[in-house]
Formats: C-alpha cells, sequence, structure tokens
C-alpha cells in the first residue's frame, strides 16, 4: 500500500470514528482525543488531516450526506396535475430505508439543529437545501397552490416519521419488545409513513 493510500485510508478511519461520536455524543461533547482513540491514531496524527474539531465536523457531515447523495428528485407528472402517488411514495419508502441503515443522519442534524452558528448555516446552504427543495416540488405536485404552504411540514413529518423509530431503537426494543431495524420492521415503516404522507 502507498504512503497516500494509507494515507487517504486514515484520513476515512478519522472521518468514520467522527460521524459515530459526533452523532452519538454531539459537537460539543466529542472531543478530537476521543475521535482520534476510536480510529485508532494518535491525536497528532489527527490534527495532521484536521487542522480543526469544526474541520473534522463538516467532513463527517460530508460523508454522511454523500451516502445520502443525490438528494431526491421529486417524482415527475405522469399526466393531469398531480404526481403519480405511487412514485412518490417509493421516494419516500426510499428515504425511510436510508433512516434505517443511518441512524446518525437523524442524530447529527439534531445536534447541529440546537443552535443558531456557522455550522448549522454551513450545513443547511451545503446539504439540507437541496434536500428541502426537493420536498418543496414534491409539496407543490402533491398539493399544488398549497405546496408552499405544506412543504415545511411534510419536511419535518418525513424527517422525523422516517428517523426517529431508528435513532431510538434501543427504546423501541425496550418498550414495545421488536426490533425496528430488522428488514421485516424497516418495510412495515416505510410503507406507513409512506401511506401516511401519501394517503
Amino acid at each position: 500500500m502507498s504512503r497516500a493510500e494509507q494515507r487517504e485510508q486514515t484520513r476515512a478511519r478519522l472521518v468514520d470514528a467522527a460521524v459515530a461520536s459526533f452523532a452519538e455524543l454531539g459537537f460539543d461533547a466529542s472531543s478530537t482525543r476521543d475521535i482520534a482513540g476510536r480510529a485508532g491514531v494518535t491525536q497528532g496524527l489527527l490534527t495532521y488531516h484536521f487542522a480543526s474539531k469544526d474541520e473534522l465536523w463538516r467532513a463527517a457531515a460530508d460523508r454522511i450526506f454523500a451516502a445520502l447523495d443525490p438528494p431526491p428528485a421529486a417524482p415527475e407528472d405522469r399526466g393531469g396535475d398531480r404526481v403519480d402517488d405511487e412514485a412518490a411514495r417509493e421516494a419516500i419508502r426510499g428515504y425511510v430505508r436510508f433512516a434505517a441503515r443511518h441512524p446518525e443522519l437523524f442524530a447529527f442534524v439534531l445536534d447541529a439543529s440546537r443552535r443558531d452558528d456557522d455550522r448549522l448555516r454551513w450545513l443547511v446552504d451545503t446539504h439540507l437545501r437541496a434536500r428541502y427543495d426537493a420536498v418543496a416540488g414534491l409539496a407543490a405536485r402533491l398539493y399544488g397552490d398549497d405546496g408552499a404552504s405544506v412543504a415545511p411540514h411534510l419536511y419535518y413529518g418525513l424527517t422525523g416519521a422516517a428517523s426517529l423509530l431508528f435513532a431510538q431503537a434501543a427504546e423501541c426494543r425496550a418498550l414495545t419488545g421488536i426490533d425496528p431495524t430488522t428488514d421485516d420492521h424497516v418495510e412495515r415503516h416505510a410503507e406507513l409513513v409512506a401511506r401516511l404522507l401519501v394517503p
């Protein structure tokens, strides 16, 4: 393995560890020393790759959203004024499946949203705006003239309904006795959310 490949592998391990730490503990409680330890590298090696915790956080955000890219497109009209409801439901099911595989997305964004600061504005501009616009496009197709007023509710309804169950999987197991991360329950949840949002 070349030195360049080793550097890239180390950087990837650091970003993976940062995703896990920021999702689990939040930005403020995560330390670069802990992240370096999770990645199995020294603090010095972390600072070689990332000049600051903020730079590492942005790399972690990029990693999470790269797994979700590209932003979901609003389903196409199939004639008439309404979107094909089944295509809209399938887009929603796809997002629920992603949320089940990546519960860190919800925790990461929730932590960033707790304060109105440069990190949140960067996250909105870099990753969230395109996703909101896609949902707003879907709202416009589904609700016509009311789409603009429905869009925020559809966006946050989808975000919460798709993600919360998997972000709180341990609570769900303790409370209900089911494991929401099994394929069967993921598909049940995907269908429920799709039918709730696009009856």
